[in-house]
């Protein structure tokens, strides 16, 4: 749903102006107070400085800041797509850890339940191979009595 534009009027450097925009009245009061501010801020720094040549100033002023805004917003989006793809590492590692210590945690179990509760699983490949053996067990006991 996209707001209807609004007539605002503004005084800028004691000229009558109507704004057309979708901004709200207080938005709008800021921009126009901070327009006089910078207007009255430019032209007190040089008394040769009419009001045509304060106002190309402020509007370089303004381009310029918008640059600075745009290229700060460029990197800030860059460092999020960043912190996006190491979050997704992260949860990715967690996942695998999860994995291993589940790998690990039926390896013990099934050393406990074979009476080799005493043999210490050093990594996860020694606990895979726990596992596979006793699986290779069963298969072959299974084969035995079939």
């Amino acid at each position: 749903m996209t707001e209807q534009k609004k007539r605002y009027k503004a005084v800028i450097a004691n000229q009558s102006y109507t704004i057309i925009g979708r901004e709200s009245k207080q938005h709008m009061d800021m921009v126009t107070k901070l327009v006089n501010d910078q207007l009255t801020e430019i032209m007190g720094l040089s008394s040769q400085v009419d009001k045509e040549q304060a106002a190309i100033l402020l509007a370089i002023n303004a381009i310029s800041d918008q640059l600075k805004k745009q290229e700060q917003v460029l990197s800030l989006q860059n460092k999020v797509e960043e912190l996006r793809s190491q979050a997704i590492k992260a949860t990715e590692l967690e996942n695998r850890i999860k994995r291993i210590e589940a790998i690990e945690s039926e390896a013990r179990q099934v050393l406990d339940e074979t009476g080799r509760g005493d043999v210490e699983i050093h990594n996860h490949v020694e606990a895979q191979q726990i596992l596979n053996e006793q699986r290779k067990r069963k298969i072959q006991e299974k084969a035995a009595h079939g």
